[in-house]
C-alpha cells in the first residue's frame, strides 16, 4: 500500500510540476510577445511621422538594432531598407502587411522561419504621401525557447523530482501510519480516518461473532477431548494431507507421543510400512482394517474415511487391544488340534486291537492282555473327555457358589483317595497343620488338591514321599504340596498350566495323564481369586505353594 501511495504522489507532483512549467512558459512567452508587438506599434508610428516630416534623410543618421525599417513606395518597390540594398530587393506590393497598410492604413503579418525555431513580425502604416513605412523583427518560437532552456530547466527538474520523492514517500507514510497503528483486536478504540470507521465497526462486529464461535468450537473440542481421553480404545483423527488433528491418550502411549505430535503427519509417529498404506486407500475413500504390533500386544486398527461432498476430508483410526482375543483364539486352535490328537491315539488302540479281537487273530490267552488294553485306552478317554467337560465349565463360569468348607478335611479325603496308588511305589504321604476353615467351592478345591497331589504322584520317585502342609494367618490360608519327583525345568516352569502341555510328553502317555489336571488348576484357583506359585529343582523335587483368601 506505502508503494502505491507513493508512486501515485510521486505521479501527481512531477505531472503537475510539468504541466505548470509549460503553462508558465507559455503564458511568459505570449505576454512577452504581445509587449514586443505593442512596442514595434509604437515605433513604427513615431518612424512614420519622422518621415513624413523629415522624408528621406530621417533615415541618415538613424541607428537602430533589433528592428528592420523598409520604406515602400505605392507601387511595393523598396526606396529604403535598414539590412538590405533596397535597389536589389524583390517588390513588395504581393505583401500582406504592405496591402492591409494601403487599403487601411495599418496592416501586419507574422511569418514563420522554414525551421520554425523563429518567426517575423511585420508592421506597415502608410504615410501621408502614399508610401509606407515598415517596422520588423524576429522573436524565437517557443519550441527554441524551451530548446534553449533545457539546461536550467534539467536541473530545476531533477531538483523537483528529488523533492518530489521526499515528498511523495513523507506523504505516504503518513498517510499510511496511522492503518500500520491500528489495534485491529479493539477495532473500535483506535483513532483513525473517519473514512475507515465503517470499516473498523463491520471488523468490530465480525470480531465478536468469530470470538463467540471461538468459544463454542473450543468447548466442543474440549468436549470431544474429554470424551475421547477416558476412552481406552486409541482414538486418532487425521486431515487430508495425513496431519494429526486430535489423538487421545491412549493412542499417545501406544505410539509413544504427547500433544506435540498435533499438526505433525502421522508417518512421523509411525514408520509401519503396512499402517501407511491403510492410510492411502484410506484416503482414497476405502474402508480399511488390519493388525499392528506394539512390542507384544496386539491391536486391530480400524481406518474410515471422512467424507463431505463426496471428497475425503479426514481419516478417523480407532484401536482396539485385541491381545487376548487373538490369544484365546490362538488357545483355542491349539486346543482343538490337542483333543483330536489326544482322543484319536486310544481311539486307534481300541480300533485296532478290537478289530484283531473280532477277526480271530489273537490267543485265547493274549485275549486279557489286548482287553486290558482297550480298557485303559477306554478309561483314558473317559478321563479326557470329563477333564475337558469340567475345563469347559471353567472356561464359561464366572461365579461359584461358595460355603465355608475345612481345607485340612477335604487334603486328607484326598490323600486317602490317593492312597493306594501311592503304596504300588511305595510314595510316603505326610498331610502336616490343623482344621482349618475358608470360604471355597468344595467341589473345586478337592479337583484342585487331587491333581496337584496326583501329579507329585505321578511324577514322583519311587519310594519318595509327598508333604501336604496347611497354615494359615488372620487373613489367607498356605498349602503346600512338596515331592521327592524328577522335577520341572525352570524354562518350561511357566507353561505347565497350558492346555495339554506336558514337559515329558513320552512319561506323560505312560502314566496316562491328560495334560488337562493343571489347567483345571489354574481356571478353578483363578475363581476363588487364589494364587499357586512353584518352586522345583530338576532331580531334587517340586514345591507348589498356594495361597486362599479366608
Amino acid at each position: 500500500m506505502v508503494k502505491k501511495i507513493f508512486r501515485s504522489t510521486l505521479m501527481v507532483a512531477l505531472g503537475i510540476l510539468f504541466l505548470a512549467i509549460m503553462l508558465i512558459m507559455g503564458v511568459l512567452y505570449s505576454y512577452f510577445a504581445q509587449v514586443q508587438k505593442e512596442q514595434l506599434q509604437t515605433e513604427t508610428s513615431l518612424v512614420a511621422q519622422g518621415v513624413n516630416l523629415e522624408g528621406k534623410s530621417y533615415f541618415n543618421h538613424l541607428k537602430v538594432s533589433g528592428v528592420r525599417m523598409t520604406w515602400i513606395d505605392h507601387k511595393g518597390d523598396v526606396l529604403y531598407d535598414s539590412q538590405s540594398n533596397a535597389k536589389k530587393m524583390d517588390n513588395h506590393a504581393n505583401r500582406k502587411e504592405f496591402k492591409e497598410a494601403l487599403a487601411e492604413g495599418y496592416g501586419e503579418s507574422t511569418r514563420y522561419s522554414s525551421t520554425l525555431t523563429t518567426k517575423s513580425l511585420y508592421l506597415a502604416q502608410r504615410l501621408d504621401d502614399g508610401t509606407v513605412i515598415r517596422l520588423s523583427v524576429t522573436q524565437h518560437s517557443l519550441l527554441l525557447l524551451y530548446i534553449r532552456m533545457f539546461q536550467p530547466f534539467a536541473l530545476i527538474i531533477i531538483l523537483a523530482i528529488a523533492l518530489s520523492i521526499w515528498v511523495a514517500r513523507y506523504t505516504a507514510k503518513r498517510i499510511v501510519a496511522p492503518l500500520n497503528d491500528l489495534d485491529l483486536d479493539q477495532p473500535l478504540q483506535n483513532e483513525a480516518y473517519d473514512e475507515i470507521s465503517p470499516l473498523l465497526r463491520r471488523i468490530a462486529h465480525h470480531q465478536k461473532a468469530l470470538s463467540k464461535q471461538e468459544a463454542l468450537l473450543n468447548q466442543k473440542k474440549e468436549e470431544f477431548d474429554t470424551i475421547i481421553s477416558k476412552i481406552k480404545e486409541g482414538i486418532i483423527l487425521l486431515d487430508a494431507k495425513c496431519q494429526v488433528i486430535s489423538i487421545n491418550d491412549a493412542a499417545q502411549q501406544l505410539f509413544q507421543t504427547d500433544q506435540t505430535c498435533l499438526g505433525k503427519d502421522i508417518l512421523q509417529i509411525t514408520r509401519d510400512l503396512s499402517f501407511h498404506k491403510w492410510l492411502k486407500s484410506g484416503l482414497a475413500g476405502q474402508k480399511q482394517e488390519g493388525i499392528i504390533q506394539f512390542d507384544k500386544e496386539s491391536y486391530k486398527v480400524l481406518i474410515r474415511p471422512i467424507l463431505f461432498d463426496g471428497h475425503v476430508t479426514g481419516l478417523v483410526i480407532l484401536l482396539f487391544d485385541v491381545t487376548e482375543q487373538l490369544q484365546i483364539e490362538q488357545l483355542r486352535h491349539e486346543f482343538t488340534a490337542n483333543v483330536s490328537h489326544e482322543l484319536k491315539t486310544p481311539l486307534h488302540v481300541i480300533s485296532g486291537y478290537s478289530e484283531m479281537l473280532v477277526n480271530g487273530m489273537v490267543s485265547s490267552e493274549d485275549a486279557p492282555y489286548f482287553a486290558g488294553k482297550i480298557y485303559k485306552e477306554s478309561k483314558r478317554m473317559v478321563q479326557l473327555v470329563e477333564d475337558i467337560i469340567n475345563l469347559s465349565h471353567l472356561d464359561e463360569t464366572d461365579q461359584v457358589p461358595m460355603e465355608t468348607l475345612d481345607i485340612y478335611a477335604i487334603a486328607k479325603n484326598v490323600l486317602d483317595s490317593l492312597a493306594t496308588k501311592a503304596s504300588q511305589r511305595q510314595i510316603h504321604l505326610h498331610l502336616t497343620g490343623q482344621p482349618t476353615m475358608m470360604l471355597g467351592n468344595p467341589a473345586l478345591i478337592h479337583s484342585v488338591l487331587y491333581n496337584l497331589c496326583d501329579n507329585a504322584i505321578t511324577y514322583n520317585r519311587d519310594k519318595g514321599s509327598v508333604e501336604v502342609t496347611i497354615t494359615s494367618d488372620k487373613k489367607h490360608v498356605f498349602l503346600a504340596i512338596k515331592d521327592t519327583g524328577l522335577g520341572i525345568p525352570k524354562e518350561e516352569q511357566e507353561r505347565i498350566f497350558e492346555r495339554f502341555y506336558r514337559v515329558d510328553k513320552s512319561r506323560s502317555r505312560k502314566v496316562g495323564g491328560t495334560g488337562l489336571g493343571l489347567s483345571i488348576v489354574k481356571h478353578a484357583l483363578k475363581l476363588h481369586e487364589a494364587t499357586i506359585q512353584v518352586r522345583s529343582q530338576e532331580n531334587i523335587g517340586t514345591q507348589m505353594l498356594l495361597t486362599f483368601h479366608k
